[in-house]
């Protein structure tokens, strides 16, 4: 079934609850989709579900339901991180997701779980309609639109933000005008997960001039603890992380506990540009101390384990998964494709590469594959290569000579039968 509409504006969304006996809306507690509710509260006697789905950034219920009960909206909560990880995480880790090979990507990946989480949840609860709170000059607006539509969700969908443009301040304004006054203009806006955390906007408006509160960072804040630990291992088996300093643990909780420790020394920080659907480019500063590790050691596991070939062509894969990750076709079939790929790729991916940490670097100083490729006594494959090749330079020569030999002896049989049947003939002449 086609999709009956897109959510554009304010006005959009007053027609759509007008039509629809039940609205699902993405809840995060924050400024904008707390607006959203107090507007959906205001024009509709609808019933209104807020769904707010917990992907590893500190979900708090009390602080969300203090919002929600304020305009009468049901809440509900999702745990989504270990569906998230396995999903999205993994998926991107053997891909090497880095935009533009310079940071790892984040809402990328979350977008589109968020939107098939959305879709459940509306199809379950009968809600005819999903609205978000993106707006024009973020990337999630195209990444949630598109997945709910490659999920051919059958009402309507989208954000109020695209064509209605309003200032925190103006909505922050409206929201202590109702009785919620818990809400303050910040320098910039963010978005976070278990696997990144990232911010724009405010003091990071202008790419030639800005700077970073160093408040906003959590994990990658360094410290001068003496005795934090400054060797980590990470195991991979067919792939997927499994353990950390060789005991067992969760992906999740190896990304959990990276986090914090990788990010003690001051790793995994990040700042660049990203481009919006119609080319403009925006700044962004992220922090992803797991992210950085795990990829990395995933990559040096790669070279141990496959081959270059097949190496070289994953790497222009990768790129193309991005771009289709980044571009909002998620659920598309090129992507899916890459997707499984690279998943066959990662079968032959075994092993446990260790790190030294010191401030702002991790060293790596073990390799250790299953199934390696790589040498681990020069001197001795040296010897042992002169020797084979050496056999095979022998052999071939001798082979060479009796070939030699082989093709002389035909002619010189051949000239000695015919003088010998010439002077027989003449013989008996």
């Amino acid at each position: 079934m086609k999709t009956k509409s897109q959510v554009r504006s304010i006005d959009d969304l007053a027609f759509v609850t007008e039509r629809c006996e039940k609205i699902l809306t993405l809840f995060s507690g924050g400024v904008d989709s707390s607006y959203v509710l107090k507007k959906l509260a205001e024009t509709s006697s609808c019933e209104i579900v807020a769904l707010t789905i917990d992907l590893g950034d500190g979900v708090s219920r009390d602080d969300l339901r203090r919002i929600t009960d304020h305009f009468g909206v049901q809440l509900q909560v999702v745990d989504a991180r270990e569906r998230f990880v396995r999903e999205a995480v993994l998926p991107a880790l053997r891909c090497n997701a880095h935009y533009m090979s310079m940071f790892p990507i984040s809402a990328s990946l979350s977008r589109p779980l968020i939107s098939k989480i959305a879709v459940e949840v509306a199809a379950e609860r009968g809600c005819e309609a999903i609205i978000h709170t993106a707006n024009q000059s973020q990337n999630s607006l195209r990444r949630l639109n598109g997945a709910i539509h490659q999920l051919g969700f059958p009402g309507y969908y989208g954000t109020p933000y695209e064509y209605t443009a309003l200032s925190r301040e103006e909505k922050i304004a409206e929201l202590a005008e109702s009785g919620l006054t818990s809400f303050q203009a910040r320098g910039t806006s963010g978005d976070s997960n278990l696997w990144c955390r990232e911010f724009e906007s405010g003091t990071l408006d202008n790419p030639e001039s800005f700077s970073t509160d160093h408040d906003l960072f959590d994990w990658s804040v360094a410290t001068t603890d003496d005795k934090k630990p400054n060797f980590v291992s990470i195991t991979y088996r067919q792939g997927i992380p499994v353990m950390l300093n060789g005991v067992a643990s969760e992906p999740l909780d190896i990304i959990s506990v990276l986090n914090r420790l990788v990010g003690a020394f001051g790793i995994g920080r990040y700042a660049g540009l990203e481009h919006l659907e119609h080319g403009e480019k925006v700044l962004e500063v992220r922090e992803a101390p797991a992210a950085h590790l795990l990829m990395g050691a995933y990559r040096h596991l790669e070279m141990a384990c496959l081959d270059a070939e097949l190496l070289r062509e994953k790497l222009a894969l990768e790129q193309l998964w991005v771009r289709e990750a980044v571009e909002g076709r998620w659920y598309g079939q090129l992507r899916t494709a890459i997707d499984q790929f690279v998943l066959s790729t990662s079968a032959h991916v075994s092993g446990t590469v260790g790190y030294n940490l010191r401030s702002g670097a991790a060293d790596v100083c073990s390799i250790r594959a299953e199934k390696p490729q790589y040498l681990t006594d020069r001197d001795t494959w040296e010897k042992h290569a002169a020797w084979v090749r050496g056999s095979r330079s022998l052999e071939e020569m001798h082979r060479s000579v009796h070939f030699h030999a082989q093709s002389l002896r035909k002619p010189i049989e051949d000239g000695i039968r015919k003088k010998t049947t010439g002077r027989l003939e003449e013989f008996q002449a």
